[in-house]
């Protein structure tokens, strides 16, 4: 199946294990911390720039997602159990068709989201048991690129149009 990357409205990230490599880096004093991909601002940047919206959505609850959204100037939503239903919400609310709506995730907690968008996406390394449920697996792992590549992916698709 060829996916289309030009009718792509919405690009929704999964943080864990997408927006970083699934480690997380504790202190003594019990703090965290993540590893992210610098480059993926840019790519982030560049949608924003044509018109697309890109949210994070969550199971998360740490603060670190809302910092890094912060700084990549998106919106996101954390501690969501049923990220279905988030994304359901995020289509009405936007009114952007569930068809042209992309789910960027990586683990089992992803496939109700992955069910019901129009492109569903996953990173290099994800479990075995998303793969039924993608169209598309990038050749960046999660938290070196691969945000950055679904974005040049969609903006080159949109403008080369």
């Amino acid at each position: 199946m060829s996916l289309e990357f030009n009718q792509i409205q919405l690009l929704v990230l999964d943080f864990d294990g997408v927006i970083t490599d699934n480690f997380v880096y504790v202190n003594e004093e019990g703090i965290e911390s993540v590893k992210c991909n610098r480059s993926d601002g840019i790519g982030i940047s560049r949608l924003r720039n044509i018109g697309i919206r890109v949210i994070i959505v969550s199971t998360e609850k740490n603060k670190v997602v809302s910092v890094r959204a912060k700084k990549l100037n998106i919106e996101s939503i954390q501690g969501v159990d049923n990220k279905n239903e988030v994304v359901l919400k995020l289509s009405k609310e936007l009114d952007i068709p569930l068809s042209k709506i992309a789910f960027l995730g990586n683990d089992i907690n992803d496939i109700p989201a992955f069910e019901i968008v129009g492109f569903p996406i996953a990173v290099a390394d994800c479990y075995l048991e998303v793969e039924p449920y993608i169209n598309y697996k990038t050749k960046s792992k999660g938290g070196e690129g691969a945000v950055r590549e679904v974005c040049d992916l969609i903006y080159f698709a949109k403008t080369n149009s």
